[in-house]
């Protein structure tokens, strides 16, 4: 119980802060639960199904390769993670009358990828322990969120723009990016020192993160 608790706790704090971060004019609860749920349950589905195609179609058995780890990352892992996140924001969460000013794409995404994170974090610290479930807490959970508010800031913007088809795909494209290059540094981890490289994309990543949720704040036309 206590592993489970410590697995779903950087979660819930994220979401809390985001939850926060929306001053003007919150999303119903009901609502959000459900897009957590989604991606808690749905986008790993997904994800798992991709990821049996992908070893069929591309295998990629040599894990000293850096090439053939860029592509692991950035298109297996990177591309397929955030495509079943993407498609639950785009064709349940954008299209709700809910979703009525762009900070809403920020908060959409986020619940979206933070119930993927719930279901990965608790397989992750039931096999790995106390140790597992502090390191993720400060890594892989947090980038989960900052590739969610990437991806939801355009996704933010698209819903209120003629360019809603052009403004997803880089919200998409986004959160594959910083995904990807996360990832990669720590499949390539057989080069000393190279694993750095994923925090210092963390770091951008959060850095990034937080310049969206104040310019979307600003553009709230719930602001007084």
């Amino acid at each position: 119980m206590n592993l489970l608790l410590l697995a779903v706790a950087p979660v819930f704090i994220i979401i809390l802060y985001i939850y926060y971060k929306d001053k003007y004019e919150k999303e119903p609860k009901k609502l959000l639960f459900f897009n957590f749920l989604l991606g808690a349950i749905v986008s790993i589905i997904i994800t798992t199904i991709l990821y049996y195609v992908f070893d069929i179609v591309l295998p990629l058995p040599n894990e000293t390769s850096v090439f053939q780890q860029f592509i692991k990352a950035f298109f297996v892992v990177g591309l397929t993670e955030e495509f079943s996140k993407y498609i639950i924001v785009r064709y349940y969460a954008q299209p709700n009358s809910e979703f009525n000013e762009h900070f809403d794409g920020i908060v959409y995404a986020v619940m979206v990828s933070m119930g993927f994170a719930a279901t990965e974090n608790i397989f992750y610290v039931l096999e790995g322990g106390y140790k597992t479930a502090l390191l993720r807490a400060f890594t892989a959970v947090p980038a989960h969120a900052t590739f969610g508010i990437l991806m939801g800031y355009y996704m933010g913007k698209a819903k209120f723009s003629k360019n809603k088809i052009f403004l997803n795909l880089v919200g998409l494209l986004m959160a594959v990016i910083f995904h990807g290059a996360y990832d990669f540094f720590l499949f390539i981890n057989f080069i000393p020192g190279i694993w750095l490289g994923a925090f210092v994309s963390l770091i951008i990543g959060i850095v990034l993160s937080t310049k969206a949720i104040k310019k979307h704040q600003e553009r709230s036309k719930f602001k007084s």
